[in-house]
């Protein structure tokens, strides 16, 4: 599994590089709080998405396996450049980094 870490993704996010950040999280939650320019997976996303385009999966925690299914679930679709954040919402706000949603203020 490709692992990218919190200070690996504030660098892409900062380039603004032809990636797509997929958060894998309940709707509910999604809406609540997110890392900027994120999209919620679904299961669409494995037909629209190019199967050579970056990717880069997150949830809640380390200890949460949303984004481990959904990892599995894109390469076993033929994706070649998917990554796994796995520190996910948890160590974003832990690095004191910005978020997206109705939940925040």
């Amino acid at each position: 599994m490709n692992v990218i870490t919190r200070e690996q993704l504030k660098e892409k996010l900062d380039q603004r590089g032809g990636f797509q950040l997929i958060n894998c999280l309940d709707e509910w939650m999604f809406r609540e709080k997110h890392i900027p320019g994120s999209i919620r997976f679904d299961r669409d996303l494995l037909k629209t998405l190019h199967p050579q385009q970056e990717i880069i999966v997150y949830c809640s925690n380390p200890g949460c396996t949303a984004s481990v299914l959904v990892y599995q679930q894109f390469t076993q679709h033929g994706f070649q450049n998917v990554w796994h954040y796995p520190g996910g919402i948890a160590d974003w706000e832990d690095g004191g980094y910005p978020f997206e949603g109705e939940g925040v203020h």
